[in-house]
């Protein structure tokens, strides 16, 4: 039977499941790996700056690369290498001499998988002959929340009835989605992102406008509004609520997963009632409520809340943005999702790390880190108001 572009839209959805299993499923492991090998936490923890600094390196190398080996070529491979790491997860650290040696290889195998599905995700639904992109674009980046989610409910349910112990099974498990899904897009048809005879815009000419400028600083600014919260939601639970650890994970960065999911779920079925333009800056506002919520409200519980209110406010701002770059920067192409994926990247680093730095110097007060980080909704809130002023299809 003859696979429709639906089909490729499905594909893309499964795409970013696998690519939250690449960067979710290890860390659930971390206590584990220092118990069963013997490694410092401050070791462990390196693979996921590992993970991210492999996937910035992708989103960089990417932009030329791709375009010479073609999307299909690209996204089987990019599929292969997610399983494949995740396989070696469950052998190299038991067959190397040195077991932390052999978690750092399977690390870099499948987080250049999970770099190459970030950058080509987006432009192959973007490409595909379909109506409303902009609720599609959304729907999609709600299946990597969605993800997430799966990730952590089907391990934690994994490991409370077959035991943490058995973790290389689940591993091996995780590694069939990717597995299966490169040979799901050895069949799909792919559409072209450049109509024919165009070319799209060069490395160089990207730099040189002002309106891809302007959409990198929002895609920064993006990252870090999400990753500003997200990462410190489980802190706040444990801290502020006095709960155990897993019920912290449950009540703050799978609450956020599931409020920015929904978020994207619903614009992508009814997003066609508020335009992209009219809609992210309202999100921009929300978002800095949430954030006011958090660090000002005295009770523990609103905070926890105003977590979750972040994870909806902050849900199409990623998507929306690069809806919004394809429809005004046409020929844009690969080089242009590749250098906002690295954006978005940058700005999920700096995020949390712009929190942790400023709550250190005050004592370690989260909530005067989140204050703080008001500055990247505040920023995105203003770019976002001279799209209105900016032509349609710069380019």
């Amino acid at each position: 039977m003859k696979s429709s572009y639906n089909d490729t839209v499905n594909a893309c959805f499964l795409g970013y499941i696998v690519q939250a299993i690449v960067n979710n499923f290890v860390p659930l492991l971390f206590v584990t790996f220092q118990n069963t090998f013997g490694i410092e936490l401050s070791k462990i923890t390196m693979l996921i700056s590992l993970n991210f600094i492999i996937q910035l390196s992708v989103d960089l190398l990417s932009a030329k690369l791709i375009d010479k080996i073609g999307y299909r070529c690209a996204m089987v491979a990019a599929h292969l290498f997610s399983a494949l790491g995740l396989a070696l997860l469950a052998i190299l650290p038991y067959i190397m001499s040195n077991s932390f040696a052999g978690l750092l290889i399977s690390v870099v195998i499948y987080a250049i998988g999970g770099g190459i599905l970030e950058v080509l995700v987006s432009p192959i639904v973007e490409a595909c002959p379909t109506d409303n992109k902009e609720k599609a674009m959304s729907l999609l980046h709600s299946f990597y929340c969605w993800g997430h989610v799966l990730v952590v409910l089907v391990s934690t349910l994994f490991f409370t009835f077959h035991g943490i112990e058995n973790w290389r099974i689940l591993a091996v498990i995780w590694a069939l989605v990717p597995f299966a899904n490169a040979f799901i897009f050895t069949k799909v048809p792919i559409a072209p992102l450049i109509e024919e005879g165009e070319k799209g815009m060069s490395i160089k000419e990207l730099l040189t406008s002002k309106l891809f400028i302007l959409f990198f600083i929002m895609m920064i600014c993006s990252g870090a509004s999400e990753q500003a919260v997200s990462q410190w939601a489980s802190t706040f639970a444990i801290e502020g609520l006095g709960v155990s650890k897993t019920v912290g994970d449950l009540a703050g960065p799978l609450s956020f997963a599931v409020f920015m999911g929904t978020s994207r779920a619903l614009y992508g079925k009814f997003g066609d009632r508020l335009p992209q333009k009219r809609a992210l800056p309202l999100c921009c506002i929300l978002c800095v409520v949430s954030y006011l919520m958090i660090s000002l409200l005295p009770v523990p519980a609103l905070s926890l809340i105003g977590c979750a209110v972040c994870g909806f406010s902050v849900g199409i701002m990623w998507p929306a943005t690069f809806s919004l770059s394809a429809a005004m920067l046409k020929r844009g192409g690969t080089a242009m999702f590749a250098l906002l994926a690295l954006g978005g990247d940058l700005g999920c680093s700096a995020g949390p790390g712009a929190v942790g730095f400023v709550s250190s110097a005050f004592g370690d007060n989260l909530k005067v880190g989140i204050l703080f980080a008001l500055v990247f909704p505040t920023v995105l809130f203003i770019c976002s108001q001279f799209l209105g002023k900016s032509k349609k299809n710069a380019n």
